[in-house]
């Protein structure tokens, strides 16, 4: 997919930088050329020699290099690049673009290039909420430049919370998104994700395991490919880019009743929530006390989101579903996607290892209506951004032929 593309790379200096051999091997892999430049500190992480050897090019690391600049190379890479990528990008290199310094090498080419900025945020959770780090993010990401990540978890400190580079399969394939064709511009898709919430009380509640990585992954990868994206969240800690039209939820009747609403004026409905089947039939409105050895929470069932929006009668969008199952994947994917007239169904097995909730990766089997026949495509284990975009490709492919068809 990155065939001719050229990508820079910029490394500034945090321990992420160790997986920038791994990022440079996977966009050649796709078909980039990728040339490397370096900040001082990113050398203490990772040598140019390695990065010279996995990228096949010289790496730049000196803005005074009197050989590098003897026919002004720097604004000559500025101009051969179509994007920039830095990563990791630590609070101070961070610091220093927004502020529009040009005090290195990395800095000076950013400035000096019209290409496409992206910056993959890594650093201690700490720095990433600060409120400076916070309010430099903020700016650039009104300037137009793309905020890759962080991830979340353990980090090289201990620390466990955002501020993780996200992995390099994750970055191959927002990069390979900035450069796809816009299949789905005029269309307006409409996504729903992460878990809802059935209130038992004041202060509890039921939900599931689901961390809407998947969800708002397909919205950014609706969004590179064009479309106007409404993204329906129950409560997650991800944020999702500006030009997403997010609808926060809390339960499964504030959902169903965003879907709704949102599903008429759509194209494509993608119901990748995990929604709550059932909720309490009675809501305290106190906190219960724990008291009896025992307790008993009457349960009614919730209305089926995705089986109404598939309902509609006027201006019924194009309907892809999810299921997450722990058995007989196949066998109940398909049976819900007829039983609730779906045009397409993803079946994700949360019991696997490494993947589903709360992982990076997943892997799903796409299954579709085929003129009475059930089709299907599998789309192996991949990180949830890239898995994404294989998935839209689907979509949109049986989206236009069902169009024909009509």
């Amino acid at each position: 997919m990155l065939k001719n593309r050229n990508i820079l790379l910029a490394i500034s200096g945090g321990i992420a930088a160790y997986k920038c051999a791994e990022l440079t091997r996977r966009l050649k892999d796709s078909g980039a050329d990728v040339r490397v430049v370096m900040t001082n500190a990113a050398k203490a992480f990772i040598t140019p020699l390695t990065m010279q050897a996995v990228s096949a090019n010289p790496v730049a690391d000196d803005l005074l290099d009197p050989a590098f600049e003897a026919a002004m190379g720097h604004i000559e890479l500025a101009k051969w690049a179509d994007l920039i990528v830095v990563a990791p990008a630590t609070a101070d290199i961070i610091a220093r673009i927004n502020a529009g310094m040009a005090n290195d090498l990395v800095t000076t080419l950013i400035l000096a290039s019209s290409a496409p900025l992206a910056i993959a945020p890594a650093m201690n959770q700490q720095m990433y909420r600060a409120a400076a780090t916070q309010e430099n993010l903020a700016n650039l990401t009104r300037r137009g430049v793309k905020i890759w990540g962080p991830a979340q978890g353990e980090q090289a400190c201990g620390d466990v919370g955002p501020g993780r580079m996200l992995e390099p399969m994750a970055l191959v394939g927002l990069v390979e998104q900035q450069f796809a064709a816009k299949t789905l511009t005029g269309l307006t898709v409409t996504i729903t994700a992460g878990p809802t919430r059935e209130a038992i009380d004041p202060v509890r509640f039921i939900s599931n395991h689901s961390s809407g990585k998947m969800g708002y992954a397909i919205a950014e990868a609706a969004m590179a490919l064009g479309a106007k994206v409404n993204l329906i969240s129950g409560k997650v800690s991800l944020k999702a880019s500006n030009g997403i039209d997010v609808s926060a939820v809390d339960s499964a009747l504030q959902m169903h009743k965003a879907a709704l609403a949102l599903a008429p004026a759509s194209d494509i409905f993608i119901a990748c929530a995990a929604v709550a089947d059932y909720r309490p039939a009675d809501i305290s409105e106190q906190k219960i006390k724990k008291s009896a050895d025992s307790m008993t929470v009457s349960m009614i069932k919730n209305p089926d989101i995705v089986a109404d929006v598939a309902a509609l009668t006027d201006n019924r969008p194009f309907t892809v579903g999810f299921a997450a199952e722990t058995e007989n994947v196949e066998e109940h994917a398909k049976g819900k996607m007829q039983r609730k007239k779906l045009d397409m169904i993803c079946a994700n097995d949360v019991a696997a290892s490494g993947q589903g909730f709360n992982a990076d990766d997943n892997a799903l089997t796409v299954f579709w209506q085929d003129q009475g026949d059930i089709s299907s495509q599998a789309l192996g284990l991949s990180n949830k951004s890239v898995l994404a975009h294989s998935l839209l490709e689907l979509v949109v492919n049986h989206y236009h032929t069902q169009k024909t068809i009509k």
